[in-house]
């Protein structure tokens, strides 16, 4: 019966999981198997690997064949390494202790660069971590100044929009005032006056009474006049009554004219009458 190390699938869709089996070569891949050595989980980096070493080198010496990748993970394992060794012995180049030396160096080797390898990885994934988060706080530090802009901008027309209604309320308020004040100052001219009137009331009656006194003194003066004028207005009453009755007696006509316009006045008939009585 030809055996063969091979692995077996497991795990969900997407995320494989593999056993690392001794099964006939006839048997399916998931089918019946003689021996499970191990397991071999390739979703981490590294890739975790856990086999029974002895088993798996007893195997080999058996016989059993590897598949390519059944191989490769035992070559890494150390496997493959201690079946070359322990054939050398069997061989007779060198003794058991020999082929252990020689497998501890290989094995110190190996680890060492696994180590490394480890060391490398990790790196690049602080790296690679480092390297986003400058992304992020750029990318962040970008919004930051967007968001600054912004709220810049807003701030500015909110302080403009009220600036403009403080202006306004001012100029309302100032209006106000000035209203208030003429007002204040009207009723304060109008109480003052009010006061003044009332305060100067017996003044004024008593400059009134002395003013009027001193018209009527004026006017008694004037409407008495001196002997002189009295005689100087009868003279030119006099002088001017003269003219007149000249003019009466020169409107005043003799007898002679009377008689004249009489008879002329007389009709025709009164004229007859009258020489027949002559």
């Amino acid at each position: 019966m030809a055996t063969r190390i091979r692995l077996q699938r497991h795990g969900k869709k997407g995320k494989p999981f593999f056993h690392i089996v001794v099964a006939d070569q006839r048997s399916k891949r998931d089918g019946r198997l003689i021996e499970k050595l191990g397991t071999y989980n390739p979703n981490t980096n590294p890739a975790t690997i856990e086999i029974d070493f002895d088993s798996a080198v007893n195997w080999v010496l058996k016989g059993a064949q590897p598949s390519d990748t059944a191989r490769a993970i035992l070559s890494y394992k150390g496997v493959m390494m201690k079946k070359h060794l322990l054939v050398g012995v069997a061989k007779g180049a060198f003794d058991e202790s020999e082929a252990e030396k020689r497998f501890v160096a290989w094995m110190s080797e190996k680890e060492k660069k696994v180590a490394e390898e480890i060391a490398g990885l990790e790196k690049v994934k602080i790296e690679t971590a480092k390297e986003k988060l400058k992304a992020e706080k750029t990318i962040k530090e970008q919004k930051a100044k967007e968001i600054a802009l912004k709220n810049s901008k807003l701030k500015e027309e909110v302080e403009a929009a009220t600036e403009g209604e403080s202006n306004e309320d001012n100029i309302q308020t100032e209006e106000v005032k000035t209203d208030s004040t003429e007002e204040t100052t009207k009723e304060v001219v109008a109480e003052t006056t009010t006061e003044d009137s009332t305060k100067d009331t017996p003044e004024t009656e008593k400059v009134e009474e002395d003013s009027n006194e001193e018209i009527v003194e004026e006017r008694n003066e004037e409407e008495t006049p001196t002997d002189e004028v009295v005689e100087e207005e009868k003279a030119e009453e006099s002088t001017e009554d003269t003219p007149e009755t000249e003019k009466v007696e020169e409107e005043t006509p003799t007898d002679e004219v009377v008689e004249e316009e009489k008879a002329d006045k007389e009709t025709p008939t009164e004229k007859e009458e009258n020489s027949k009585e002559a």
